[in-house]
Order: structure tokens, then sequence, then C-alpha cells
């Protein structure tokens, strides 16, 4: 049996295993939902009422059900560029239509970047308009959609495109190392990225306005000094622009590192709710959490890229996954593609390890809020944003373990009851 033939078994065993388990894991978290709708849990039923209980069953009911349709379109996506041959008919009319070389290489990657986004745009409207708008949380107007879109494609463009032709200048002419040459470079525009973010990026989209509340910006100020904590400032971001989500982050590197808050979270939450929810999110960054992230992604993508090496030189990873190499040309472009539809399929069996490490990281966080403000309050304020945000309170154990990056909500707030 050829290598080509053996890596076209094993993508499609993968692609199969893969698609039956999410379509499991879905239906499973579907069917204890609606055995549970029709009574709010014990632990909830003097704090939350049945009708908002049924809304979040229904509501992350809606999205499941969305979720398959999903599932379908990338399955059969997948397919198409690959044994079906979708990706090299896309490179041989490129290469008919502009030669060979960098250009026509930077072509394939924006052609497949803008028919993978076009198929999945119908899933996009459909979740803000019809979902989100009949549980109440969608705010966007069409206009504001459409606009959204532009712009997000064309930073795209304007941070994207320069990468990847960097990239693949460096697998023509970096050598035999040049997969490391390029993670340096990914590690690098990582960074800057998330130092641009906030000052540059998020504007484009938000507007940022210093917190003006005095009694929050006292608690804060107070916690923030026990704490230790600096940063660039505390901001409300208008989100109920767009969505009646609510939520807070803290963004950027360094010196650039803001607090941001949701207009919507400011109008649910009492300052000292507030200031738990603060105390949390410091706790992230007190305790490391998100450089150690950043770490893990780095090594991942370090080993990612030497794999990527290693294939692009192998002949039978072209062929075995539906696509004809060039002879007389490069096929880097066809390489980084083809790598990049595949790994999702393997690294997916990792999913419970980084959602275990996440929900790990939750528990710490909100461990340092009630060490630092107050866990009844922290304890309200979740209660408040699982009933504002339709969070479910009965999510499957199985689903809850393989995918949730929190923990659930009855074993979130009975920890914090306890401390």
């Amino acid at each position: 049996m050829s290598s080509s033939y053996t890596l076209t078994l094993v993508f499609a065993g993968f692609l199969t295993l893969n698609l039956l388990l999410k379509l499991w894991l879905a239906n499973r978290q579907l069917s204890h939902i609606s055995q549970h709708r029709a009574s709010v849990p014990v632990a909830f039923k003097e704090v939350i009422e049945l009708s908002a209980h049924q809304k979040a069953a229904d509501y992350t009911s809606a999205k499941l059900r969305l979720g398959h349709w999903r599932l379908a379109i990338d399955a059969s996506m997948l397919l198409v560029w690959t044994l079906l041959g979708g990706l090299g008919a896309l490179d041989t009319w490129l290469v008919q239509v502009s030669s060979t070389g960098m250009l026509q290489q930077l072509l394939l990657v924006m052609g497949f970047m803008l028919i993978s986004s076009l198929v999945n745009l119908p899933l996009s409207y459909y979740q803000t308009f019809k979902i989100d708008q009949h549980f109440g949380f969608n705010k966007m107007s069409l206009g504001l959609w459409v606009s959204d879109l532009v712009k997000s494609s064309a930073l795209g463009l304007v941070l994207g495109l320069p990468l990847v032709a960097a990239i693949l200048w460096l697998m023509q002419s970096g050598g035999n190392q040049w997969w490391l040459l390029a993670w340096t470079l990914l590690v690098g525009y990582q960074l800057f990225v998330m130092w641009l973010a906030p000052n540059y990026i998020m504007p484009l989209f938000n507007k940022f306005q210093p917190l003006e509340d005095s009694l929050l910006q006292k608690r804060v100020d107070a916690l923030m000094q026990r704490t230790g904590f600096k940063s660039d400032g505390f901001f409300v971001m208008d989100g109920s622009r767009r969505s009646a989500h609510a939520n807070a982050y803290f963004t950027g590197l360094g010196k650039q590192k803001r607090v941001v808050f949701f207009d919507t979270l400011l109008k649910q939450l009492s300052p000292s709710e507030m200031e738990a929810v603060l105390a949390h999110e410091l706790g992230h960054a007190k305790l490391n959490h998100i450089p150690k992230s950043l770490l893990r992604s780095f090594a991942i993508s370090l080993l990612g890229m030497a794999a990527l090496g290693w294939l692009s030189t192998q002949m039978w990873f072209y062929t075995g996954l539906g696509v004809q190499p060039h002879s007389a040309s490069s096929n880097d472009a066809l390489a980084l593609l083809l790598f990049m539809l595949v790994v999702p399929l393997v690294t997916f069996i990792t999913t419970p390890l980084s959602a275990i490490k996440s929900r790990q990281y939750e528990f710490e966080a909100d461990a340092f809020a009630c060490a630092h403000a107050s866990g009844q309050d922290l304890r309200q304020a979740l209660l408040k944003l699982y009933q504002g945000n339709a969070s479910t309170l009965t999510p499957d154990p199985l689903y809850v373990a393989f995918y949730h990056s929190h923990p659930p909500a009855a074993q979130r707030l009975g920890r914090l009851t306890a401390q």
C-alpha cells in the first residue's frame, strides 16, 4: 500500500470519527438540556425563574441545532477542498490566469479564504438575525453587520497578507530550517497584534470611554492597590450596540493592559458585584494564566511548524489529500493550506486537555477573587450573568468535560458558596 493511499484512508477515518464524535456530543447536550427543561435545578430554584431557565435551554438548543448545519458544511467543504479536488482545481486555474510565482500563491491563499468565508456567511447571518434576534440578544442592524464584515476583511488583508507572504518567502528561501524562522515570525506577529489591538484595532469596531462611575472607580482603584496591579486604565465598551450579552476582560500587553467593561455589564451588576468580577479578571492576570496559555500555544505551534516543514517535502502529503503538486514551481501555498485543513482533525482529540486547564484557571481566578473581594458578590454576579446571557444551568457533564472552558454553574457556584 502506497504512502499516498494510506494517508487518504487515515484522513477519511479521522474526518469520519471527528464528525461522528462532534454529532454525538452535541446530541447528548441537546438531550440532557431537554430532559431538564421542565424544572429549575434545586440549587437555583430560589434565584432563577422557570421562564429564564427555559429560555436558556431553548437558546442553547437553537445554537446546537445550527451547529449541526455547521458541522455538515465544514465536513463537506473539507472533502471538497481535498479528496474531491477543489484546492487543486483552484490552484490549476490560478496558474493558468496568473502563471506561477509569489503572486499566484498569494492569490491561492486569498481565494481559499474568500470562498471559505462566503460559505460560512449564511450561518453567521442566521446566528445573528434569527437566533440571537429571536431571543432578544441581537442589537445589530444589517448595516452594522455588513460594516463589521468589511472592516474585519480589510484588517485580514492588511495584517494577514504580509504575514502569509513572509511565511511563503521563508518556505522558498529560508533553507531546511525555514520552519523555525517562520515560527519565530509567528510568535512576534501574535505579540505585536496583542500590543496593537487595544489602541488601534478594537476602536475600529467599538467606542471605549473612561469609566465615569465614581463609586465604582473608587472600588476599582482600591482593589488594584490591594492586589498591586497596574493598567493603562478602565474603560467602558459600547457592547450594547451589537448585543445584550455582558462581559468584562483584560486586553493588551505590558503598559498597554486595559480593563474593559461592557456597558451591558454595568447595567446588570451593582458596584460591589462589579468589583468581584474585576477581582476574578485580575486573578487571571496575577496568576499568569495568559502568559502560561501563550507559552503552551507557542510550543504547540512550534511542533506544528516543524511538522509542516517535513510534510511539505513529501509528495504523498499532496497526492494523498487529493492535490497534484507542481513539478516545475513552488507548492508552498498548497502545503500551507493543506496543513491548515488537516491539523484541526488531529488536534481535536486534545480539546478536553485544554478545556481542563482552562476550567482550572477559572477556579483559581475565583479563589483569588474571594481572597481580595467578596465571594458572595461574585456568586451573585455570576448568577445574574448566567441569567442575562441565557447560559444553560443543566449542561451534559461529558459535553462540559470535552468542550467547556468554564466550569458549569452548579459546580462553580458550589465552590464559591463553600469558600
